[in-house]
């Protein structure tokens, strides 16, 4: 099968990568098929579109939009997003996960009014410098905002590119990528670039996807190598798998009188920079005994206040990148409660409120679960 993919990938204008039927062909997809009614389409505002392009990186568009039309909506331009207070940005990207890319985002926002007076640069190295804005993410910007000529090389682009020519290889080792980079320089069209860079991201999405390939509706079928040889679904190489490490923590829901207390997360890590719930290591096997689980309770919450109870709630698990998260939540009810003198990691944080706190998705889902039917100015959610 090799030799039958060499065979077929030799009959292609590969010299110097060089291609210009390939970037026709997706512009008149593009124009005829492809997608024209997104939300952040149909404008030069560059910070919409570089809104959009932060958001979509490594999320589908369907679970982007309902969260790019409520963040565009409180924050409408760079100004109001770079004076904005950051837990304020992140409330608004809580859900969206990778939070990281919402620090990236305020950071980003400052910088373009400190360092360009509030327009996002045309050139693609500058954007590239920008937090959170890496090569091809500047390149989109720039192609979409001021039809610059730049190349893309996001996910969805790799796999176009790794079925069409038959590149071998697991497309994130260096090597390899230097040479889809290279293929996608070589690639670009003279006119149209927004047309083709758009027409690249719009197979990715909706024809030559990770699993069931729409090929029969594909305009590159016809020069496509894996298609040609039967390798559809081996290209791209496949990253190698490894073992998911697997984590475990025990997370603490005191509530009292209508709140329930919340800890800040510091700025990186996982959650960085959300609300989250306070968190106690030696709770987080499966087998303490009551005794055992009340006696660590007690101490936690010491600092907080006296505890009544202490109830293990449903165990539940959450996959990041690069481990799985295995919680055990506790609902602890509170005797009295302390004045949270000088503290900030610390705050006592409305139960009404919390459909719109900063936090983490599994931890506003156990928590809006928890307090959906219970009387929250009561005990009875503790009796």
């Amino acid at each position: 099968m090799k030799r039958a993919i060499d065979d077929v990938a030799a009959t292609r204008p590969v010299s110097g990568y060089g291609d210009p039927g390939f970037s026709a062909d997706v512009i008149t997809w593009q124009k005829q098929h492809g997608r024209h009614s997104l939300p952040w389409q149909n404008t030069r505002d560059a910070y919409r579109i570089w809104l959009s392009e932060i958001m979509l990186q490594q999320t589908q568009v369907a679970a982007v939009i309902p969260y790019y039309q409520r963040f565009l909506s409180r924050f409408p331009d760079v100004a109001s997003l770079a004076s904005a207070a950051p837990e304020d940005v992140m409330a608004h990207w809580s859900g969206l996960g990778y939070y990281s890319r919402a620090r990236n985002l305020h950071r980003c926002a400052k910088q373009v009014m400190e360092c360009y007076g509030g327009r996002f640069p045309s050139d693609p190295a500058l954007l590239a410098e920008l937090p959170g804005i890496g090569r091809s993410t500047a390149a989109a910007i720039a192609a979409f905002a001021y039809g610059t000529r730049a190349a893309i090389l996001d996910g969805n682009v790799k796999r176009v590119f790794c079925r069409v020519f038959g590149i071998e290889g697991f497309p994130g080792a260096k090597p390899v990528e230097d040479r889809l980079w290279q293929r996608a320089v070589a690639l670009l069209p003279e006119e149209d670039v927004e047309a083709y860079t758009q027409g690249l991201m719009d197979l990715g999405a909706t024809l030559c996807t990770r699993s069931k390939p729409a090929c029969h509706r594909c305009p590159l079928a016809q020069r496509c190598v894996a298609f040609e040889t039967g390798r559809v679904h081996q290209l791209p190489v496949r990253k190698p798998k490894k073992a998911i490490p697997e984590k475990h923590t025990a997370m603490l829901v005191i509530a009292d009188q209508g709140e329930v207390l919340l800890e800040q997360r510091p700025g990186s890590g996982i959650w960085g920079g959300l609300l989250s719930l306070p968190e106690v290591q030696e709770m987080a096997g499966t087998n303490l005994s009551k005794a055992d689980s009340d006696s660590i309770a007690a101490r936690a919450v010491a600092a907080f206040g006296s505890p009544r109870s202490c109830d293990r709630l449903q165990p539940f698990s959450h996959g990041f990148t690069h481990f799985k998260l295995h919680v055990s939540p506790y609902l602890i009810g509170l005797r009295s409660r302390l004045v949270l003198a000088g503290e900030l990691q610390h705050v006592w944080y409305p139960i009404v409120k919390l459909a719109d706190a900063p936090l983490p998705a599994p931890v506003k889902k156990l928590l809006l679960s928890l307090f959906s039917t219970a009387d929250l100015f009561s005990d009875e959610v503790f009796q």
